[in-house]
């Protein structure tokens, strides 16, 4: 992700792409990676790309990790409610992979080959 108006002008580009195939934000191949984060500023952000229905990578581990309610909500129960969600990963392969796979399901949900 980048600055503030470049990430709300990647959630206006990722609406008017969704817009034009009739298809929500959250159905769209997809996902974002904060892999070196600095502030919480960064994780606010974040959070508005999940509600948007973006799964977003964080690490290091964010400070929010430390409640567990709002853990949950951010990591799993946001998911089936806007699409969206935070994932926490170290490894930047493993990050890679379970990028790739979120964005090789969506695809597939909306028709697209995967190869």
């Amino acid at each position: 992700m980048g600055s503030c108006v470049d990430c709300s002008r990647m959630l206006n580009l990722a609406g008017g792409i969704a817009d034009h195939l009739g298809v929500d934000i959250s159905d769209l191949p997809l996902v974002g990676s904060a892999p070196e984060w600095t502030t919480e500023k960064a994780v606010a952000i974040g959070t508005y790309f999940i509600t948007s229905g973006i799964p977003v990578h964080l690490w290091p581990l964010p400070p929010i990790l430390g409640g567990p309610e709002v853990t949950k909500i951010l990591t799993q129960d946001v998911k089936g409610v806007l699409g969206g969600w935070f994932f926490v990963e170290e490894d930047p392969v493993a990050t890679a992979d379970q990028m790739e796979q979120i964005i090789f399901e969506r695809r597939k949900a909306l028709g697209l080959d995967n190869e």
